[in-house]
């Protein structure tokens, strides 16, 4: 049953890139939340005012960021500046925004986010999540000013109870698409355990303190809309969960401190800024890790491996550091985007080389997204670029360890990088593919010990390879093929629903094994 769920989820949120959903369910979110007002269940709301201060964010987000990218002379990824739009109205109390001039300070928040882009960037990265860096630096300036128009970014709309059930589902949905459940989680259960510890000190009830932790922070929607930001967490998940460590420490410093000093809470900090500064701190850590730079990537050839294979070859401008197994997320604007979007993340294919160009293969069948379209419409001298390399499935350091690498279609590319960079080491890879025409990268395979599975057996074997006449790879197919799991790490890439399947029987029969989804393809 729980591995059903999984392929579901996996399946249905594969239809959309991450920013795509985020678009979607802050909108729904904005639309509940507008309509609570508009029929009372949440009160004290004008949906006038709702509205205008929606409009306000999103147009001028929309529009700062346009103009920002022609003046760095850079494409605009227009749904980005959308998002931002939409998080700055879960920051800010809309009851509070009621005439022209404090309008003025919510448009001076979208504009400031969109600027920090490009201004507080490196290397054509941005160093902090934007809507946190565009309400702090509003908040500041208030302050410098001696005005306050409510932007204390109270985050009534994303932590009143009304809310909180349609929050924790799109908190959860963001997590799973992004594979961040654990980052999430652990923020929120220490978030969660350092406020309620306090609260229950100063106001005995563990219920109570749990309830208002709950219904009165905003800690499931920071976690699940703004730290799962990949353009701001470092490339490891270990650096990301020590990040996640580090915004919980500082979000709920208001109300642990007090524990230790005895002093009581300054509720001006408390009720204010901490939320953004949290993720702000974090987001120095995170760039302390790792310094995240965006890469100018250009077209050197392509060529066709299979029916519906191409590799793209790319020569950076600048070196790209990676182990064999990362992946990268590159952006291609291009006319006529799909639900998909500008950016889509792919497994680069080439293991660490000394001419320093990287590859990536793709699956292009005939149905394809528009982003895949214009990457075979590309021509070499082309440029797109790279906005960070990441990802934890890399081999073992120790080279005599031994792997067992089971790949579905295209889930082939990481694997290869590695057999070509460590081609000495004891592995044996279980590839399954749909016929002998889709097998990329068998003239370098072709040194390898692979396993194939397919329905029908290929015209010719190499004479490290041997056919497996099945549909799909199974549990007990690999267990058949490679005798001797129990003395190998197991890693697994390719489609949701076979690496589901596969790493469920195989967890007790490997000492350990990792996975690489390859969702939506």
């Amino acid at each position: 049953m729980i591995d059903k769920v999984r392929d579901l989820l996996d399946r249905q949120l594969g239809r959309v890139t991450m920013y795509r959903l985020v678009t979607i369910v802050l909108s729904v979110l904005a639309a509940i939340y507008i309509l609570f007002s508009a029929t009372g269940v949440i009160d004290g709301v004008s949906v006038k005012h709702e509205l205008i201060s929606l409009a306000v964010l999103l147009v001028v987000s929309y529009g700062s960021n346009r103009i920002f990218a022609l003046i760095w002379r850079i494409k605009p990824h227009s749904e980005s500046s959308i998002i931002t739009g939409l998080l700055l109205f879960f920051l800010f109390v809309p009851m509070l925004f009621t005439d022209v001039d404090s309008y003025l300070w919510l448009a001076a928040a979208a504009a400031l986010a969109n600027l920090s882009k490009y201004v507080l960037a490196w290397r054509g990265r941005h160093i902090f999540n934007p809507a946190a860096a565009g309400a702090f630096i509003v908040y500041a300036a208030q302050q410098i000013a001696g005005r306050d128009f409510g932007t204390t970014a109270i985050w009534q709309s994303a932590a009143s109870d009304k809310m909180l059930p349609f929050v924790v589902v799109g908190a959860f949905l963001v997590l799973w698409r992004t594979r961040r459940i654990d980052v999430g989680l652990l923020f929120i259960l220490l978030a969660a355990v350092l406020t309620v510890v306090a609260l229950n000190d100063r106001t005995p009830g563990l219920g109570n303190a749990i309830e208002s932790t709950f219904k009165s922070y905003p800690v499931i929607f920071l976690a699940g809309f703004m730290l799962s930001e990949p353009l701001t967490l470092p490339p490891r998940r270990k650096q990301q969960l020590i990040v996640a460590a580090v915004v919980a420490l500082v979000f709920a410093y208001p109300s642990y401190i007090t524990l230790l000093t005895d002093t009581p809470p300054d509720l001006g900090w408390a009720m204010g800024q901490p939320q953004e500064l949290s993720l702000l701190v974090g987001n120095l850590v995170a760039f302390a890790f790792s310094r995240r730079r965006g890469v100018a990537l250009d077209l050197v050839a392509k060529r066709q491996l299979t029916p519906e294979t191409h590799e793209f070859t790319f020569k950076p401008k600048r070196p790209v550091a990676f182990r064999p197994g990362q992946f990268a997320e590159l952006t291609l604007p291009h006319k006529g985007s799909d639900g998909r979007g500008l950016r889509r993340s792919f497994s680069i294919s080439s293991p660490p080389g000394a001419d320093g160009n990287v590859t990536f293969a793709l699956r292009v069948p005939e149905k394809s997204s528009s982003f895949k379209r214009a990457m075979v419409d590309l021509k070499p001298g082309d440029r797109i670029h790279a906005t960070g390399v990441g990802g934890d499935f890399v081999l073992p350091k120790d080279p005599s360890v031994p792997v067992v690498l089971i790949a579905g279609g295209i889930g082939i590319t990481p694997f290869i990088s590695q057999l070509l960079h460590e081609p000495k080491r004891d592995a044996v890879l279980v590839y399954g593919v749909t016929s002998p025409e889709e097998i990329p990268y068998a003239d370098v395979l072709a040194g390898f010990r692979v396993v194939i599975v397919s329905p029908v057996a290929p015209e010719q074997l190499p004479t490290l390879w041997r056919h497996v006449e099945a549909p799909f790879v199974s549990v007990d197919l690999v267990a058949t093929a490679v005798p001797d799991l129990d003395r190998r790490l197991a890693y697994i890439s390719g489609p949701p629903a076979m690496v589901n399947a596969v790493r469920a029987g195989l967890v007790k029969r490997c000492k350990r094994v990792k996975t690489d989804y390859f969702t939506g393809y």
